[in-house]
């Protein structure tokens, strides 16, 4: 996570290695310095009952070991199979360029910016939904 910044606008939170910190009456920005810190804003993240297609199971398992409320080793091994899974169905160029930063980002233990890289797939995801649905 070395050289994130955070632009938090007024009483946003973000969960910081296990520490809900809430910012205060104005906007402000925050440089995270410490390589592999734990980082989910609150508004990003995904509560369980949303969790209902691949792509926000992959987001919220995700966000799970960055709240530690899993077990890093063994979400990792299910995240990269949920990947290849995703591999097959969104074959396009983004897509693939997405889910390459994804597993990449998940191999390195960087993961906020593998959450990044899944939760830009979610509009192309509900996409599909959709069409699939007419």
């Amino acid at each position: 996570m070395s050289g994130l910044v955070l632009k938090l606008g007024p009483r946003e939170r973000v969960l910081i290695n296990g520490a809900v910190i809430e910012n205060g009456d104005r906007r402000s920005r925050l440089s995270i310095v410490t390589p592999k810190a734990n980082i989910l804003r609150l508004r990003d993240a995904i509560h369980p009952e949303e969790a209902r297609t691949p792509v926000r199971r992959l987001c919220y398992m995700t966000q799970l070991i960055l709240t530690g409320d899993i077990d890093p080793d063994e979400a990792q091994r299910q995240l990269i199979r949920g990947i290849e899974e995703l591999s097959r169905i969104l074959t396009d160029p983004d897509s693939r360029e997405l889910l390459t930063k994804a597993t990449t980002s998940l191999l390195d233990a960087q993961y906020y910016q593998s959450l990044k890289a899944l939760r830009s797939l979610i509009p192309r995801e509900d996409r599909l939904l959709a069409a699939r649905q007419q």
